[in-house]
């Protein structure tokens, strides 16, 4: 066998038995029903203005128009995958009638549609 056999199969033994350590959390989140759903009011919305949070290297803050005359603030945990001004003049899915939440000082009025490719780039 030649090096660069022997070097693949080793490789492949230490993949399956690293796999076979990994233990695979049941996710904790209780379903809903499709009524439940449908509750969720979803709007289109544009980003007004967008600037990291200080003292967070996660957060952004979003001023948004979602059409109701008066602005919605949403923090939303990407700035890993954006920089904020790249971001204005966006136009985003929230969820805006979740309850809203503090973070890092500032109340956070919905929550936007996002998804998260297998590269580890995120979709808005």
């Amino acid at each position: 066998m030649d090096k660069m056999a022997e070097k693949e199969e080793v490789t492949a033994e230490t993949s399956t038995e690293d796999a076979e350590k990994v233990v695979v959390e049941p996710y904790d989140a209780a379903d809903i029903d499709f009524d439940t759903f449908c509750k969720s009011d979803m709007r289109v919305v544009k980003v007004k203005d967008c600037v990291a949070v200080k003292k967070s290297k996660k957060l952004l803050q979003f001023t948004l128009d979602d059409g109701s005359g008066t602005d919605r603030t949403i923090l939303s945990g990407m700035h890993s995958y954006y920089e904020p001004e790249k971001l204005v003049g966006k136009t985003l899915v929230a969820i805006v009638n979740i309850p809203p939440r503090a973070m890092m000082g500032i109340v956070s009025h919905g929550m936007f549609l996002s998804a998260e490719c297998k590269k580890g780039k995120m979709r808005l």
